[in-house]
């Protein structure tokens, strides 16, 4: 559920700037959203479909694109990217510190595609 609210942010945000360029309709938006945003492509799209009906997006494609978890030690400033699927201890491969989160939970608009 808490993709409609981050879903209609992305439709005001598209809509306001297709309009104030003349834009006639959205075709697509193509997103970035990191691997740990818990952000679900499909209920985005669902959700997308829902709030853009009768509005120039309506019918647009969102195409997201996922980037990788990246995080850095604090100890020796090694960044990595991390599977969050296989790791269970967040800890430097090279020194064993522990590391902060540089990317990953983030969403953006990266594209818009409208003619």
């Amino acid at each position: 559920m808490h993709e409609l609210p981050v879903t209609e942010s992305i439709l005001n945000i598209c809509v306001k700037h297709a309009e104030a360029n003349n834009a006639k309709k959205i075709v697509a938006i193509e997103l970035k959203v990191g691997e740990m945003s818990d952000l679900e492509d499909e209920w985005m799209q669902k959700y997308f479909d829902y709030l853009a009906k009768d509005s120039i997006a309506e019918g647009a494609k969102l195409k997201i694109e996922r980037t990788p978890v990246v995080v850095q030690c604090n100890l020796c400033a090694h960044t990595f990217n991390v599977d969050i699927k296989k790791r269970e201890k967040l800890l430097c491969p090279e020194c064993e510190g522990t590391c902060t989160l540089i990317s990953g939970k983030e969403y953006h608009i990266k594209n818009m595609e409208v003619v």
